[in-house]
């Protein structure tokens, strides 16, 4: 007896703590050199960017079964979004330059420029633009059954290691909280070096950029800490120094008689 179709196994379903911003994110950026990925195990979205990242580690993301590739919503359809949300616009003057400005190369930047001056337009074109979005992650998932469960609350390094020195005491675990922060500053760095992998050109202009910023502002507080510190102590030095020169010149000032004692010393 033949088996039908419906008696095949069902596929099981994955639960994923899926990261929705990020996944938002990569739906919308339809950009040719740009390649997503969902990590169908932590629900992180890896971003590799051609001409910046290493091919050979490219294709190991690509072969891992871990990683599935993000197919981002197309030009075409985000266009028809436009098209859509632009009659639900009140203010008339407004909806007239928005459809002039998708008209033609360039009609998403020149889209967003317009709304810019606008908050509240914006913000609810965000929302209608989040919706869509939503209905296309939320198939997609459904076609690699996938489900999405709710991610666990990020702490702070610093909140992580009061959590786990509480912990530890708890147990009366012996590591000490400088050693777990050491690690929690090398876990930092190690994320910030993968980071610099899959980032573009201009990202890493801006970080770079912010970098130096918090180094010239950290050089510039040592800077003014120790020059603070060297006049408050110039100034104890300098306060006996000018009392010392002061009992001096008052001891001068009475070793040696005045006019009126001559002249009294020599008078009869």
């Amino acid at each position: 007896m033949e088996e039908s179709p419906n008696d095949a196994p069902s596929t099981s379903i994955r639960k994923v703590p899926v990261d929705w911003e990020a996944l938002e994110n990569a739906f919308e950026n339809n950009a040719p050199e740009v390649h997503s990925y969902l990590q169908v195990m932590t629900g992180d979205v890896l971003r590799v960017v051609d001409g910046v990242a290493d091919p050979q580690m490219h294709a190991r993301i690509a072969s891992d079964p871990k990683y599935l590739r993000v197919e981002a919503v197309s030009s075409r359809e985000q266009y028809r979004w436009m098209e859509r949300y632009i009659p639900t616009v009140e203010d008339p003057k407004l909806r007239a330059r928005l459809e002039v400005a998708i008209d033609g190369k360039g009609a998403f930047r020149r889209f967003k420029d317009v709304l810019m001056a606008f908050g509240p337009e914006r913000e609810r074109w965000f929302t209608y633009r989040s919706e869509r979005l939503k209905t296309f992650m939320e198939a997609w998932l459904q076609a690699h059954d996938i489900q999405s469960v709710p991610r666990a609350p990020w702490t702070s390094p610093e909140e992580a290691t009061e959590e786990t020195a509480t912990e530890d005491a708890r147990r009366g675990h012996t590591e000490t909280v400088d050693f777990r922060r050491m690690r929690s500053v090398e876990g930092l760095r190690k994320r910030m070096r993968e980071l610099s992998d899959i980032l573009g050109p201009r990202d890493l202009d801006t970080i770079v950029s912010f970098a130096e910023f918090l180094k010239a502002r950290r050089s510039a507080r040592s800077f003014a800490h120790h020059h603070s510190f060297f006049q408050s102590r110039r100034e104890e030095v300098d306060e006996p120094a000018e009392a010392v020169r002061a009992d001096q010149e008052n001891s001068t000032a009475q070793s040696f008689p005045t006019d009126d004692e001559v002249i009294d010393s020599s008078s009869p």
